[in-house]
Order: structure tokens, then C-alpha cells, then sequence
């Protein structure tokens, strides 16, 4: 019976977590963002990873190597909640994350927790598309548990795709009450 306790513990402790969000606001916001569209070049070839020229610079890779990985996490947009879930048949938060970033080669560890020690941290004024948002959702321990991917910046309004226990795979803004309160830390990966 012990073990079975201990083991539902440290489930609880690791996952995303099963949160009540708490709202500042009296109706449910919905919030969207639009993934890209495939661009076309004058040969009418749609762009793709294996079409960057030699001669771009540095910051136009990592800027086109985030979008595309914003465009695979919007792309699990509605898809339900599953703590350990790495599919389209439901996923938690880092396995979104985990995922879409190792879908474009670029491989994350599977827990937000081990997620949070990797890339440099950044300070939120700083914090641009493809960046990641880790929060603490739990009341009993002060360890991160839950990630967002940044997906959108508009003004002062940071937007991020996660999956809520509640709600699957969404996109929120940091701008909320719950997920302000909640906010840890931002780190760049690219």
C-alpha cells in the first residue's frame, strides 16, 4: 500500500500537473495564433529545412528553425491531455515540447523539469518566438513542473502553447492571472 502511495506521489510531482486554473476574468478566452504557410520561391518549391542557402546568416537559420517549430507545436493544437502522451492521441506538456523540437533535430530531455536546465536563461523583456516559458503550478512544492513554448508576441502580451490537464493542447497568454502567478522562468534554446 506504501509503494502505492509513494509512486502516486512522485507521478503528481513530476507531471505537468493537474491544475484548476484560476481566471481574472469572468468568461473563457480563447486565444489563436495561425501557423505559417508554406512559402513559395519563384521555382514554386515550398520552402523547407533542407533549403537554406549557405550564404544566410546565423540569426535568419534560427529564426526560420523556430518558426518551423512553432508551426509542428500549433500543429497538436486540441489535442486532448495524457500525462506521459508524446502522440496526437494526447500528450502533456513537455512531450509537446519534447516532440516538436525533436521533430527539427533538436533533442530536449523528456520532463519540464530537466527541460528547465537546459539553453541559456533570458529575462522575460528579452524573451522572443521559440523561447521557453517553465511555471510551478503545484502549491506543495516550489519546483517547476509545467512548460509553454513562446509562440506569439504582441506588445507586451507574451502568447505560449502548452497542453493543461484541463483543456489539452492550447495556446495562452502569460498575461492571464494563473499563468503570470505561476511564470518561473524563460530560457532560449536556439
Amino acid at each position: 500500500m506504501h509503494k502505492i502511495l509513494w509512486i502516486a506521489l512522485f507521478l503528481s510531482i513530476v507531471s505537468c500537473g493537474v491544475v484548476k486554473k484560476k481566471t481574472t476574468y469572468g468568461s473563457q478566452r480563447t486565444i489563436t495564433v495561425d501557423a505559417k504557410e508554406n512559402e513559395t520561391h519563384d521555382e514554386g518549391e515550398t520552402s523547407d529545412e533542407g533549403s537554406l542557402e549557405e550564404g544566410l546568416p546565423e540569426a535568419d537559420i534560427t529564426l526560420e528553425k523556430s518558426e518551423d517549430i512553432i508551426d509542428t507545436a500549433l500543429s497538436y493544437s486540441g489535442v486532448r491531455y495524457k500525462y506521459g502522451g508524446t502522440t496526437r492521441k494526447g500528450m502533456d506538456c513537455s512531450g509537446l515540447l519534447y516532440i516538436s523540437f525533436m521533430e527539427h533535430d533538436i533533442y530536449l530531455p523528456r520532463m519540464s523539469f530537466y527541460m528547465a536546465n537546459e539553453g541559456k536563461r533570458i529575462d522575460l523583456k528579452d524573451v522572443t518566438k521559440g523561447d521557453l516559458l517553465f511555471f510551478t503550478t503545484s502549491k506543495r512544492r516550489k519546483r517547476i513542473n509545467h512548460v509553454g513554448l513562446v509562440v506569439a508576441i504582441d506588445g507586451e502580451e507574451i502568447k505560449f502553447i502548452h497542453a493543461t490537464s484541463s483543456r489539452g493542447v492550447i495556446v495562452s497568454s502569460l498575461q492571464e492571472g494563473y499563468w503570470n502567478y505561476a511564470f518561473v522562468k524563460a530560457t532560449r534554446i536556439l
